[in-house]
């Protein structure tokens, strides 16, 4: 396929409710969505940056730019492209894997869609529907949070997440073990601990836990060595992960018995299917996170998360639980589960009339 332009859309969606986890406060997501023309037709895809450098050190701006200045040229210049050639020729830019994700994502969107393939089928996806959890932010107290766990339950997510943080931990989980029972429950500390928090965390275990989630920095896959030796809940990482090499090297450290897989954080959809099949290959449990995808991204998680690795539920949530409306057709729920899109591509056709009518600047367009 020969890409022939590469345009680049900012739009501003706010949140149905505000997202808190130990590194800030979301109430709207600035979102980058990049649009592949070529002349095979034509690939969406969102990049997951955050408007901040605070979740990593890539964010929506720098991203932008980077596409625009490094990655899309790079690609422009190579004549005939697939989606496997996008990683080899964005190789000389250092890191801004979500970048090079978007890029690779809108070029696998384009080839498969002209192929009358879907992403599920390209991935070799063996489910129609998947299991779906649900993220929970930080709550301002206990009953509040209670009441939204609650509507959750009730809507039917299979498996609740909490965001923790020192000094909210043990008293918001043990509240929501007593309200939900046996519901799997996990809890997400996005590196908002120490060392020195080892004996602190070891309580967790009381509570059953399915996983606890990247407690420390993501540089220090020591300690997280130490934590996983010191405590019974297994330790899963997110922010650590970054390649199949790096996911690789965790387990054989004992460092992780559980991976998270986001595409973006990884570079892409194709480096999430090589750590899929590397944990596989090693009998350790994978899940599909989430970064409060639109439905451009979630169509592709969902369809991610149909991979046979993938045996707990996800962060591929409703389309209602982040927005009151999407750039997509809505996900919607049907007993805990999403179903996998099956149409050409990601499956699902960007509402290009709300991308028109969200926009925050100007369509950039690169040739």
């Amino acid at each position: 396929m020969s890409v022939d332009a590469v345009e680049l859309h900012r739009i501003a969606m706010p949140l149905v409710r505000p997202f808190q986890t130990s590194f800030g406060t979301q109430t709207a997501r600035d979102v980058l969505l990049v649009r592949v023309m070529a002349d095979a037709g034509e690939g969406w895809a969102e990049c997951v940056a955050m408007e901040h450098p605070v979740y990593s050190s890539e964010y929506v701006e720098g991203a932008h730019a980077v596409l625009r200045d490094y990655l899309a040229p790079a690609v422009l210049r190579a004549g005939a492209v697939r989606a496997e050639d996008v990683a080899p020729l964005t190789r000389f830019v250092i890191g801004h894997r979500m970048a090079k994700a978007a890029l690779e994502t809108a070029v696998l969107d384009a080839t498969t869609r002209a192929a009358g393939m879907s992403f599920a089928q390209r991935f070799g996806a063996t489910a129609s529907e998947v299991d779906c959890g649900v993220s929970v932010g930080i709550a301002s107290s206990i009953p509040e949070l209670l009441e939204e766990v609650a509507g959750y339950v009730d809507a039917g997510y299979r498996r609740i997440k909490l965001k923790v943080k020192p000094g909210w931990d043990l008293e918001p989980v043990a509240a929501v073990r007593d309200l939900i029972g046996e519901l799997p429950l996990q809890v997400d500390a996005n590196t908002a601990y120490t060392a020195d928090d080892i004996d602190h965390l070891r309580e967790l275990d009381r509570f059953g836990l399915l996983l606890i989630e990247q407690p420390f920095v993501e540089e220090d896959i020591a300690t997280h060595v130490r934590l996983a030796r010191a405590i019974d809940t297994p330790v899963c990482l997110d922010e650590s992960i970054v390649s199949c090499e790096v996911a690789i090297d965790a387990i054989e450290r004992d460092a992780t018995s559980v991976i998270n897989i986001k595409a973006g954080r990884v570079g892409g959809y194709l480096e999430s299917l090589r750590i899929h099949d590397a944990c596989r290959d090693r009998d350790v449990p994978v899940w599909c996170g989430g970064m409060l995808e639109t439905g451009v991204g979630r169509a592709a998680n969902v369809a991610l998360a149909a991979l046979p690795g993938f045996t707990l539920p996800g962060d591929t949530s409703a389309s209602d639980r982040y927005f009151a409306e999407d750039l997509t057709e809505p996900f919607v729920l049907d007993e805990g589960r999403l179903t996998v899109p099956t149409g050409p591509g990601s499956g699902v056709d960007v509402r290009t009339d709300l991308v028109r009518a969200w926009a925050t600047r100007s369509p950039e367009l690169v040739r």
